[in-house]
């Protein structure tokens, strides 16, 4: 069957402007409302720590509303459809239109172009924006709040591979201006048998040359059965880590962006990192709650376009249901491609493959 492009006509118009409107208006409230329950929240750390109102408004708030939003697009998308679609039901329009013709495919376009528009946004917040705004506002909740100030950055226990059989473990790492720490090991694998390593107390991180110096160090090697020590001066070793992969890797991943993100996945498997699961799913929830904008709406449509005892309230009520349990889902499913139990980029697309058969589903038995 070919496909005919159906334009924008003035039905279309209307229904795109009362999605997009609804869906503004509801965020826009909503910001409104967090924005100041958060400002009561936090105003005796703003005025003891002396913040600026000029940093206050735009390295936190304006930095903080991108994320909001991206957390709760998909919920608000169906708030919207559900709210003004059913109105349109109880006032029979829905019916008017489906009987002058137009079929619920058809219908179904301004919505589809609606939400096109909102996964766009929703991509470009999640892959360019937000992680950058997430920098700026960690830095500001570091300095101003008191809950920033007593977040570890580091753990005090820091392991990492910096290649297939070579882990890095580093204690009390303090970062800041000197980058040093009280304890190094470098420590080598073969066949998951410890067969060496190289310790230093009280090392110090260059990032400029990369290499980690210490005053003294000892190696230990095992020669058959007898494990030798040997005591230097002087360590100046360079090794595949940064100062930057030493931080609480999780939180690390939420302020790159989608190339910083490509190109760190790409150094960390060539390192071998058990941690690659963590990262995939990352950079995959960045497009999968986008794209399922548009199962949302086909549910909310469906759902709402017709007319039951209980009225808006009722399609309402059992769309949130159906929203929270897809975040519930999205979460646990997010927990077994974290822990192995699936494959991170199945695991991440799996509330949408679910969701999808379930709007498919309701669309079959929407009214036509």
């Amino acid at each position: 069957m070919k496909f005919k492009f159906p334009g924008i006509k003035i039905l279309d118009r209307y229904i795109i402007r009362k999605f997009l409107g609804t869906y503004v208006f509801a965020i826009a409230l909503i910001i409104v409302i967090v924005v100041i329950f958060d400002a009561v929240e936090k105003i005796d750390d703003f005025i003891e720590l002396k913040a600026p109102l000029k940093d206050i408004a735009m390295r936190y708030y304006l930095n903080f509303i991108p994320y909001f939003i991206n957390q709760f697009s998909g919920l608000f998308t169906f708030i919207a459809v559900i709210f003004f679609t059913s109105k349109l039901a109880y006032q029979t329009e829905i019916i008017a239109i489906l009987s002058s013709g137009v079929s619920f495919r058809r219908l179904m376009w301004p919505y589809f172009v609606s939400a096109t528009i909102i996964t766009l946004l929703a991509l470009g917040l999640n892959l360019f924006i937000i992680p950058k705004a997430n920098e700026r506002r960690i830095e500001f909740e570091t300095e101003y709040l008191k809950k920033g100030r007593r977040m570890q950055r580091y753990d005090m226990h820091i392991y990492r591979q910096i290649s297939p059989g070579t882990v890095a473990y580093i204690r009390g790492f303090r970062g800041g201006e000197n980058n040093n720490a009280s304890y190094l090991a470098i420590e080598q694998y073969e066949d998951n048998k410890f067969v060496g390593a190289l310790e230093a107390a009280n090392p110090v991180f260059d990032p400029e040359t990369r290499c980690w110096s210490a005053p003294r160090y000892i190696t230990r090697e095992f020669v058959g059965e007898k494990e030798v020590f040997e005591a230097h001066q002087a360590l100046d070793t360079l090794i595949n880590l940064e100062a930057t992969e030493l931080g609480r890797v999780e939180e690390l991943i939420k302020t790159m962006n989608l190339f910083e993100l490509n190109d760190f996945i790409a150094q960390q498997k060539e390192k071998g990192s058990d941690m690659i699961a963590t990262f995939l799913v990352e950079r995959t929830q960045r497009f999968s709650y986008p794209i399922s904008t548009f199962i949302l709406t086909l549910i909310g449509v469906s759902l709402s376009s017709r007319k039951v005892r209980g009225g808006t309230g009722l399609h309402i009520g059992i769309g949130i249901t159906l929203c929270f349990s897809y975040i519930l889902i999205a979460k646990f499913a997010e927990e077994f491609a974290k822990n192995g139990v699936l494959p991170p980029v199945l695991s991440v697309w799996l509330p949408n493959i679910f969701y999808a058969m379930i709007a498919v589903y309701l669309y079959k038995k929407a009214p036509k």
